[in-house]
């Protein structure tokens, strides 16, 4: 049964998206660190100093833990639109809305968190020298989440056609400093994925901590070639404000510059550390993805067509929530301009034996990740890895392993 032959629980007058509301959770993330700075404060006239520790590093108990734990609790989503409501949920501006809503919170929590950094003191929440260094790496590290989902809340914009929602999504990616995530993804990756030409595609038997510098440069490289191949186009200089990798950046220069006037050179570091980690919370999830997945050449040499089998899909309901259906791959790739509430789980699509966030942290130790994903990609394929995906270091060693010749 293919996504869009779902039958609904109710009859279709009388269906209803029962995560409407639910939607609104994806703020928390942004909304958590506000919600952590008055625990704070109660901790600490409460006695309970030690404990504010622990608040600092929201972040990544949220994404690592909380998350994938709710994941395994509450289990699938399982609830795709039917075929009648797709026009009305697409043009209901209450979706628009939750992401916009991100944007604004996402800069009010990094504003907050590089003053709570630069602080020598904020006895009003009970420190009365300011937060020590480990304090300050875990705010640090909890606002790159926020900025690393935020590259998602851009990456559902970027993908739409009007102009506002474009420019938001460069505003959004400014955090990060990786506003040439916008071109790169909508003009080079949704072209090769899938593919060994494709920098965010990963490679079986490509680990992620070797994946990471590959995507990182390949994607910034890869942006600015179709920027200036662009404007060769127009027989027109590609250094100009127009080049949308080029005032993508500006936002990034203008934050942070504004940022290091307001609060001092002592955050610098800190800006620093939350971009690189807000941008490789992308990558991650990059990586998992495609993970060893390839489409096959036809005879006239081009790529086949991008089709479900050439993503990993997961449908946990919590991830789902959270990062706006971006588990429901397949669908994403094959209507990249389809609006998060409308995105189909696929049967037929090769999943995931968890939601996004746990799959992250798998990604992070490569014997596990292997163990666990190797066999997939294996399974997938038929056992015939030709067809596949394989790091070129690792193809003799895989083949050998599974049997596999290169003319087999």
């Amino acid at each position: 049964m293919s996504s869009a032959e779902v039958v609904p629980d109710s009859p279709v007058s009388e269906w209803r998206d029962k995560k409407r509301y639910w939607w609104m959770l994806g703020m928390f993330v942004p909304g958590a660190m506000i919600i952590v700075l008055g625990l704070a404060v109660l901790f600490n006239q409460l006695g309970w100093n030690a404990a504010t520790h622990v608040l600092w590093w929201a972040g990544p108990i949220l994404v690592y833990i909380l998350i994938p734990l709710i994941d395994i609790f509450l289990g699938p989503d399982g609830e795709n639109p039917p075929e009648e409501w797709m026009e009305r949920l697409e043009n209901d501006k209450y979706y628009s809305y939750i992401l916009y809503a991100y944007i604004p919170l996402q800069y009010i929590t990094f504003f907050m968190a590089m003053y709570l950094i630069s602080a020598d003191s904020i006895s009003w929440i009970g420190y009365e020298n300011g937060l020590s260094l480990v304090d300050k790496i875990g705010l640090a590290v909890s606002i790159s989440f926020v900025g690393g989902i935020g590259i998602n809340t851009a990456h559902e914009l970027g993908h739409k056609k009007e102009n506002l929602e474009r420019w938001l999504s460069k505003i959004t990616l400014a955090q990060s400093f990786y506003g040439h995530f916008y071109v790169e993804h909508n003009r080079g990756h949704h072209v090769r994925v899938a593919t060994p030409e494709d920098p965010a595609s990963s490679r079986l038997g490509e680990t992620f901590w070797a994946f990471w510098p590959r995507t990182v440069w390949g994607s910034l490289t890869s942006a600015w070639h179709i920027e200036k191949t662009r404007f060769q186009r127009m027989n027109k200089s590609h250094w100009t404000i127009k080049n949308d990798v080029l005032n993508a950046w500006l936002m990034s220069v203008a934050l942070f510059g504004v940022t290091i006037a307001i609060f001092g050179w002592q955050v610098l570091p800190y800006i620093i550390l939350q971009a690189i980690l807000g941008f490789s919370l992308l990558e991650v999830v990059n990586y998992l993805e495609h993970y060893g997945l390839k489409r096959q050449k036809t005879a006239s040499g081009r790529y086949e067509r991008c089709a479900p089998s050439h993503s990993w899909n997961s449908d946990h309901i919590c991830t789902n929530v959270f990062l706006y259906h971006l588990q429901r791959h397949s669908d994403h790739h094959a209507y990249p301009t389809r609006r998060y509430q409308i995105l189909r789980s696929w049967d037929g699509a090769p999943s995931l034996p968890s939601g996004y966030a746990s799959m992250i942290v798998l990604a992070y130790f490569p014997p596990i990740w292997r163990r666990v994903m190797d066999k997939r990609v294996v399974a997938h394929y038929e056992g015939d890895l030709t067809r596949a995906n394989v790091h070129p270091k690792k193809v003799d060693k895989y083949y050998a392993k599974y049997g596999v010749t290169a003319n087999s």
